[in-house]
């Protein structure tokens, strides 16, 4: 600003730091500021183009500067234009250090963010408690919008069964495989081959025969399962739904002959006490 405006404000009783209101009046855009020195020629101020922008201002337009008192910002809303802004490694730092040389922010404004010779441009969405507020020497909470360009990722649709048949040149969706149990390869844990296996006899096939009646039918069957019951028993396994397994327990009930025991020889017990008897005297 030129020192005549220092001189004008000197003579006024005005609030520190000097912050100022920037009107177009011609695009009817408002926007707020504060000022570093006072050394313009007269009749001119020098601005960042980016406030130049915000106010929809040309080199040699004309704008209104008024001093103005703004309170103190508790909250402050921001939008990246940009997701490159939240992809650098710690943005809240970098904002921070950035904010130092502002003054106060106005809703509705865009700011710069130089970093890495690269220009991040910040959209100023809401402020409390007004729409123009001071951030020189306050705590200010400041929260962030999603940026301009960032874009929610689609959802997949998921196909729901209907139950419809499909249809001409779709081929069936193809059904699961149903789960059966005990259909795998039996193994000793020794890990000896198996010797002898044999389909186990199912209950439902023993209520389907029917008793023999003649022509020695029933003495043939009789005969070849007690021969497959004595194999089974052989190998040491339990076979349900037959009767081999009760003459298996007749057996086992009838008592073998026993072999008189010879007489054990009784060993000498201990006695204590028992040998000869000496004097200390002698």
């Amino acid at each position: 600003m030129p020192p005549s405006a220092l001189d004008r404000l000197a003579s006024l009783h005005i609030d520190y730091p000097m912050l100022f209101e920037l009107q177009n009046a011609a695009a009817e855009r408002v926007s707020h500021c504060g000022v570093l020195e006072f050394i313009a020629e007269e009749g001119m101020i020098y601005m960042p183009y980016w406030m130049m922008e915000n106010l929809l201002l040309q080199e040699g337009d004309f704008v209104r500067v008024k001093n103005v008192t703004l309170p103190k910002g508790t909250y402050v809303k921001l939008q990246p234009h940009t997701k490159d802004f939240l992809e650098i490694s710690n943005p809240k730092a970098i904002l921070e250090t950035t904010l130092r040389n502002f003054s106060c922010l106005t809703t509705g404004d865009s700011i710069m963010v130089a970093y890495n010779n690269k220009k991040y441009y910040i959209d100023i969405i809401e402020s409390k408690p007004s729409n123009a507020i001071s951030i020189i020497e306050t705590d200010c909470e400041v929260d962030f919008a999603p940026p301009l360009d960032y874009k929610e990722p689609e959802k997949r649709a998921t196909s729901i069964p209907t139950g419809k048949a499909p249809a001409e040149g779709q081929e069936p969706p193809a059904e699961e495989p149903k789960f059966n149990a005990f259909t795998g390869v039996a193994r000793r844990l020794d890990g000896k081959p198996l010797k002898n296996l044999s389909p186990p006899i199912s209950s439902s096939g023993s209520k389907d025969r029917t008793p023999g009646t003649s022509n020695g039918v029933g003495q043939s069957s009789a005969s070849s399962s007690s021969s497959q019951s004595t194999s089974r028993q052989s190998q040491g396994k339990l076979v349900f739904g037959s009767n081999t397994n009760r003459t298996g327990e007749a057996q086992k009930d009838t008592p073998k002959e026993t072999k008189p025991e010879p007489p054990k020889k009784e060993e000498p017990k201990f006695q204590p006490f028992s040998g000869k008897k000496y004097s200390l005297k002698g």
